[in-house]
């Protein structure tokens, strides 16, 4: 288990733990909760080695293997699977003993590999880093491709699957959903209920929480506090204990107030100084209970639109996507005819890399629409929170810098106040206090960041909000403010997020995009849950079934009703000629056939030469991997591990036949069907 003994913890001169005693044990499921720069990051930083305690005791079981996902962003030309394959540490470490034995020809120590390798589950790495590679909402097409050709958000989704790939016995998550889409983030969930060791989490997504964690350790005031049950159970813990110390503090003030009476009434009388003196050491003696301080919640409204468009917008039969340098178009969404009404509430839905960021950024004036119309209600003013927060700022100027000049481009018909301190006080109702108008954008943490773009957002005082992953970088408590001045906003909301706390809380219709088409979504997100689990089986499916073509047995490759149609070279014509009676083309089909079987005939019998010799090998193979488990003399240790390696090295090479003469036969086949 993991022990944490009147352990305190610092960053540089401040304490964020103080003296904290706290158990985790084996196999629990902990949420780590607490505000923005509470000391959550600080404590995982303890439990990796990172950080050493600044007093106190922490142990943590010395054989415990732990996972984690890498913060940096991966650049590597490396294929995805590959990348993900060695996140499994104790594979990639036999491997690389594996090959040592091989160059030093020690047959003992390449048995042992061996044994090692299927002890680490060699046989199916690749097929379980695959598998996290697709739950994670890659394709089957970009398995193989590098990993620095994917963006920075893919990437990190790359980091995640390694962490996963790797076997542990703890598993540290910072953060796991900020690049996930709802469907990644309903499989992970589903992985990590199934993960068999201790996980610690952080998280600001109160229903991911809820899904994958049964108890919560709560960072506050520098204390660390433990409750039994998921992050909807300790909020009620949590708020029972509010109460009843509000309750036992108020008992206890009435009690301190009737001491203290008594002292100041009977302190100067000689007859009563006796108990006067025992009053004021029972004050003293008494252990005070705080009061329950009012965290300094952070809460924010929108300004009332000065208009309301009705319709906002309408799209009619429109095409989104992007312009190449070269001006080449790519496009995504296409036929896209949707109306936006006055005080309507929309969630949008759908897969990472579907056109979700496409739709908003076109309607936002980002991009343009590469056909159709967009027209924009008299008097629209939008409100564009990106998904990047850096694509609407600048890294070298400072929060106030931005406001005035926000202020410069609204101009004199803007009815906000515009001189300099009253954007200093404004920025200053969005936490931005003090020095913090004048640091440096690039300098600040993603929540501030956030808050910024907020601030600039409702200082336009828009009647559209487009909201593209808006609480990404907010912590809990911001994500409530959020959600409350969402439900209070007069205008209208098109929200794409992958909280569904706040989906749940905001939306009242959704859209989902895919496919290349923009269409309503009948349903609440209970129900796009189970589509999404519905869709992930049939591509499962799908994907099976294309396995099945270049791995099935050749008879059944070629048995098919469309080979009986194909035509060899030389009747290629025929399709163009004058139209031909039944018994003419059945003579031209027959022909086709038997000119395509004599050509196949080769190639299918050096593969079924190729099939007969791989059932030799491997069960050679099987042999001698149970041979070698069983205790034996030094000697035929060696010869049965050499041999072992043999075996290996025939099977490789007739696997790659094997494909070979599968490919020939598929392009056979292809090529005569095209020719007819």
């Amino acid at each position: 288990m993991i022990t944490l003994k009147n352990v305190t913890l610092r960053r540089s001169a401040k304490v964020l733990l103080d003296q904290v005693t706290t158990t985790i044990n084996p196999g629990e499921k902990v949420g780590l909760v607490g505000r923005n720069g509470a000391g959550k990051s600080t404590l995982f930083a303890l439990f990796t080695g990172a950080l050493a305690e600044d007093g106190g005791e922490f142990s943590m079981p010395r054989h415990w293997r732990m996972a984690q996902v890498a913060q940096n962003m991966p650049e590597t030309s490396e294929t995805a699977t590959q990348f993900v394959l060695e996140g499994d540490t104790r594979l990639s470490e036999v491997q690389q003993q594996l090959l040592d034995a091989e160059a030093s020809d020690d047959g003992m120590a390449i048995a042992q590999a061996y044994c090692d390798l299927a002890d680490a589950g060699a046989h199916d790495a690749v097929s379980r880093a695959q598998a996290l590679i697709l739950g994670l909402g890659f394709k089957s097409s970009e398995l193989d491709q590098p990993v620095d050709s994917f963006s920075g958000g893919w990437r990190m989704r790359l980091q995640l699957a390694r962490a996963l790939m790797c076997p542990s016995d703890l598993l540290l998550l910072d953060e796991p959903t900020n690049h996930l889409d709802l469907d990644a983030l309903v499989w992970l969930e589903a992985w990590l209920k199934r993960y068999a060791g201790t996980m610690i989490v952080i998280s600001h997504d109160r229903e991911f929480l809820d899904a994958v964690t049964t108890v919560t350790l709560q960072i506050n005031a520098a204390q660390l506090n433990r409750y039994g049950g998921n992050y909807s159970k300790f909020e009620e813990l949590r708020a029972q204990q509010i109460e009843l110390q509000g309750a036992t503090y108020a008992k206890q003030q009435e009690k301190i107030a009737h001491l203290q009476k008594f002292i100041d009434r009977f302190k100067a009388k000689a007859s009563k100084a006796k108990q006067a003196q025992s009053r004021v050491k029972a004050l003293e003696r008494m252990e005070k209970i705080g009061p329950v301080l009012a965290e300094a919640d952070f809460t924010f409204e929108f300004k009332e639109p000065l208009n309301l468009p009705n319709p906002m917008l309408a799209i009619a039969d429109a095409s989104f996507g992007y312009r190449g340098d070269d001006g080449s178009e790519t496009t995504i969404l296409r036929h896209v005819n949707r109306s936006v009404l006055a005080g309507q509430r929309i969630g949008i839905l759908g897969a990472n890399g579907q056109g979700k960021s496409t739709l908003v950024k076109t309607i936002a004036h980002e991009m343009g629409a590469l056909a159709g119309q967009v027209t924009e209600g008299k008097g629209l003013n939008i409100g564009y929170f990106a998904q990047q927060e850096l694509d609407v700022l600048r890294p070298g100027d400072n929060p106030l810098e931005h406001m005035i000049r926000l202020a410069r481009e609204q101009g004199p018909n803007s009815r906000e106040p515009s001189r300099e301190q009253d954007l200093r006080s404004y920025l200053g109702s969005f936490n931005f206090t003090g020095d913090m108008v004048k640091q440096a954008v690039g300098s600040m943490s993603g929540g501030e960041k956030a808050r910024l773009v907020l601030a600039m957002i409702v200082w336009q005082r828009p009647n559209l909000l487009l909201l593209d992953e808006p609480t990404n970088h907010l912590d809990l408590a911001k994500r409530e403010a959020l959600s409350m001045a969402l439900n209070e906003f007069e205008g209208t909301v098109m929200l794409v997020s992958h909280d569904r706390a706040l989906l749940r809380a905001v939306c009242d219709e959704f859209w989902m995009v895919g496919r290349g088409a923009v269409g309503p979504f009948d349903g609440d997100l209970d129900d796009y849950q189970r589509y999404l689990l519905e869709e992930s089986k049939r591509l499962r499916e799908e994907a099976k079934n294309e396995e099945v073509v270049p791995v099935a047995p050749p008879a059944p490759a070629l048995a098919p009703a469309p080979v009986a149609a194909a035509a060899p070279a030389p009747v290629a014509a025929a399709p163009v000629l004058p139209a031909v009676d039944q018994k003419e083309q059945r003579r031209l089909a027959a022909a086709a056939r038997q000119g395509l079987a004599e050509k196949l005939r080769p190639y299918r019998k050096e593969l079924e030469a190729n099939d007969k010799k791989l059932a030799q090998l491997t069960a050679e193979r099987t042999s001698l991997e149970e041979r070698l488990a069983q205790p034996l003399p030094p000697a035929e240790i060696a010869e049965s591990g050499k041999r072992l390696k043999a075996c290996n090295d025939e099977i490789d090479a007739l696997e790659e036949r094997w494909l070979e003469l599968n490919e020939l036969i598929e392009g056979l086949t292809a090529a005569a069907g095209n020719d007819s």
